[in-house]
This record gives structure tokens, C-alpha cells and sequence, in this order.
């Protein structure tokens, strides 16, 4: 097993601007209870999450609603070039030479270096162009799972890639740890957790 996942942890960056995770006592057996209790106040985007569609349109569904078949299965992970420039959009044409042009892949993992895992939020991270992002999903994609913050860019207010992929039946992993794992073919088991109502849910992602 290989764990992919950024923790839910103080020392881990949220989104500026967004709620960071804190864990606090309710109860301690040092103060005389019978047990100790923590409570924790955070955003669901914060450390691995898979993003409901609800988080871009108010009328699509929640997070309860997420398919997790979607995210337990083969996988394929990828990685993004070095020398790719951070503000150039991937195309079609390199999604297929990393994957083989008559590849066909359920779930796609991309290892792009921009993680939060390092303990410092990324100024910007490359992302799917639009026309990859539908090429994919045309060609079968359920999952498509990133080690930056978001699959848009960091300063997107339209979040294109979230609209093609979720409005089209495919679903989002992000900020996934993905240094130590190599490219290819793995077994993925990252259930998001069934959180009622909510714009995301947080993700334990492993890879086998």
C-alpha cells in the first residue's frame, strides 16, 4: 500500500482564504473526564478531498451523492514533464503521449510537483485544457485525480475543467501526495467519506 493522501493537519496550507483545519479539546482525562474528545473545525477542501459538483453549480448534487466506485479500481498515474511551463494549458496531444494514443483509462492520477503536501500553497500549477479535459471523458474517464490544489487554476473564477468533468458524469480528486509514487498502473482506494449536503468530502487515498 502506498498512502497518497495529504493529512488533515494544521501544518498543511488551506486555500487562502478558506478555513484552515484545527483540532481542539472538547474533553480531556487530564481535567477529570472519563475520556478525551477533539473536535475539529475545517474546510472539506482542505488536505485530500473529492469535490462534489454542488461545488460549482448549486444544482447539482452533493457530496452524499458522490459514486465511489468511481474511486476504488485500476488506475493509471501520470506525470507532468519538467520542463512543461506552469502557464501552459495540457493539451490533447500530451495526455496522449503520456498515456498511448489507444489508451482508455477509468481513472487518471497526474503528478504535476505543485502539492501542498510540502507545506507551502503553490502560486499556480498547470492544469487540463478544456478540449483534454472532454477528450478524456469521451474516451471513458470516471475519475480524474490531481496532486495540486484544485484541477483549475489557482485563480479561475470560472473553474472550466470542474464544469467539464463533473457536468459530464466524471468525478475529482485533489490534493493528493503523489512524490514517491512512479508512473503507471496502480489499484486506487479512495472512497470519499459520506458527508450529507456538503460541496466535497475528505479522501484516505491508497494506492495498491
Amino acid at each position: 500500500m502506498i498512502d497518497i493522501s495529504v493529512p488533515l493537519a494544521a501544518a498543511i496550507p488551506a486555500w487562502p482564504g478558506d478555513q484552515a483545519f484545527s483540532c481542539g479539546w472538547t474533553c480531556r482525562r487530564e481535567d477529570g473526564a472519563s475520556v478525551n474528545l477533539a473536535a475539529v473545525t475545517t474546510s472539506l477542501h482542505a488536505g485530500t478531498h473529492a469535490d462534489a459538483p454542488l461545488h460549482v453549480e448549486s444544482g447539482w448534487s452533493a457530496s452524499e451523492a458522490l459514486a465511489v466506485d468511481a474511486f476504488v479500481g485500476p488506475c493509471t498515474v501520470i506525470t507532468l514533464p519538467d520542463a512543461h511551463p506552469v502557464s501552459v494549458d495540457i493539451s490533447v496531444e500530451q495526455v496522449r503521449a503520456m498515456l498511448g494514443a489507444d489508451a482508455r483509462p477509468a481513472r487518471l492520477l497526474l503528478r504535476t510537483g505543485f502539492t501542498v503536501a510540502t507545506g507551502h500553497f503553490p502560486a499556480d500549477w498547470p492544469t487540463l485544457s478544456t478540449e483534454a479535459a472532454e477528450w478524456l471523458v469521451q474516451r471513458g474517464l470516471r475519475l480524474w485525480g490531481v496532486d495540486a490544489p484544485s484541477v483549475d487554476r489557482r485563480e479561475s473564477k470560472t473553474l472550466p475543467v470542474h464544469h467539464v468533468l463533473l457536468g459530464r458524469g466524471a468525478f475529482v480528486l485533489e490534493n493528493l501526495d503523489l512524490r514517491a509514487v512512479l508512473p503507471g498502473t496502480y489499484e486506487l482506494l479512495a472512497p470519499p467519506l459520506s458527508v450529507v449536503g456538503a460541496d466535497a468530502a475528505p479522501v484516505r487515498a491508497l494506492l495498491r
